[in-house]
């Protein structure tokens, strides 16, 4: 198993949650146990207690992907070391029985699952393996989803460090929405035109209606000379 695999954890863990909704699918052991998958050892040893310190570290590793995103890596840097000190990895290495093409086993560095409770366990794997991710990548390629209200957590693992969404279904409904909102200005700014239009030629319409010239200005001024008269007279 890669190291890089255990940074799929920690955002497992985070996208647990989603503020922006209100929603939280933490709520059991059972809930717990998914985030292992079936048949591990340390799901099996799950309890209630642990619901909550999933909890606690969630929000811990979720601050770490909201200082990331918001540009600030020294915070995302010393809160991971925090949750790295508080909860220590225990590597070894392991075949897992599996064998390459010589037929010899296929050893890597395995995290071993020899922690106090479960919840200290998935916190060590996932802690490392963001660690592992942060330091191999980058941290700016720790990331939020960008489609509101979305805001789940996900590992850029672009080429082109272009990624913005945790999904492509969230990419799709981003860029629909932003078509449409180009299309409501674009449909406003043609209304406006039109309306500019309207009162351009109104003007010149009554400008082609009143008279120019000598005899045009004479019969204005007669006119203003009326209106002046007629109001100053006392019926």
């Amino acid at each position: 198993m890669e190291l890089a695999h255990y940074s799929d954890y920690a955002v497992r863990l985070v996208n647990t949650e989603e503020p922006a909704r209100n929603k939280d699918s933490l709520t059991s052991v059972d809930a717990v146990r998914a985030l292992f998958g079936a048949g591990t050892q340390m799901a099996r040893r799950v309890t209630d207690t642990d619901v909550t310190r999933f909890r606690n570290v969630r929000g811990r590793l979720r601050s770490v992907f909201e200082a990331a995103d918001g540009g600030d890596h020294v915070l995302a840097v010393d809160l991971l070391n925090s949750l790295l000190m508080e909860f220590p990895v225990s590597p070894q290495v392991s075949g897992h029985e599996t064998l390459d093409d010589d037929g010899r086993p296929d050893w890597h560095i395995h995290l071993a699952e020899h922690p106090s409770n479960a919840s200290a366990g998935y916190a060590a794997m996932a802690s490392f393996g963001l660690a592992f991710h942060l330091t191999a990548h980058g941290p700016e390629r720790l990331g939020l989803c960008q489609a509101t209200p979305c805001r789940n957590a996900y590992l850029d693992t672009s080429t082109n460090r272009s990624r913005r969404y945790c999904s492509d279904r969230c990419a799709t409904r981003a860029n629909v929405a932003a078509y449409r909102a180009r299309k409501r200005l674009e449909a406003d700014e043609s209304a406006r035109s039109g309306r500019t239009a309207e009162t351009a030629q109104d003007s010149q319409v009554l400008s082609e209606r009143r008279p120019s010239g000598p005899e045009g200005q004479g019969r204005h001024r007669a006119n203003a000379v009326a209106s002046t008269s007629s109001a100053g007279t006392v019926p």
